[in-house]
């Protein structure tokens, strides 16, 4: 129908004419309550805020030189960590001139990878990032 045709079917009803696809040829118009509109599009989005899941990411920080219990231990509570469901970041950092040896750290995360990886997997694999190599593990 023309648009002053809408307009007063509109006025005489006291309801708005709302555009709702614009780039259409030619633009869709619908006669509802404006107010009432964007009340509903307010509560649908609010509902799906809710249903998000946020999964939290630990992390598990470890020198270079880390003892071999020192390790057990941290691979006790990364098992721990994805037990629940979260998502780990291995980190390894380096002190000094440690960085000149980036292959301890990665030897270091290969190992953890190993302990953990009957209910882990590798999302991002092993790489340096400034003093530091990461890794980030997920559950299967």
């Amino acid at each position: 129908m023309s648009l002053q045709e809408a307009l007063k079917m509109v006025e005489s009803q006291g309801i708005d004419l709302v555009e709702v696809a614009p780039d259409a040829q030619p633009p869709v118009c619908r006669m509802m309550d404006y107010g009432k509109f964007r009340y509903l599009q307010r509560k649908k989005s609010q509902g799906a805020k809710k249903k998000q899941t946020f999964v939290a990411v630990k992390e598990v920080k470890m020198g270079s030189r880390t003892d071999r219990h020192d390790l057990l231990y941290k691979v006790r509570n990364i098992r721990r960590f994805i037990e629940r469901g979260q998502r780990v970041k291995v980190s390894v950092f380096f002190r000094g001139r440690e960085i000149t040896h980036p292959e301890l750290g990665k030897h270091m995360l290969d190992g953890v990878l190993n302990q953990v990886q009957d209910i882990a997997k590798l999302d991002i694999a092993a790489r340096l990032e400034g003093r530091s190599m990461a890794m980030l593990l997920t559950p299967k």
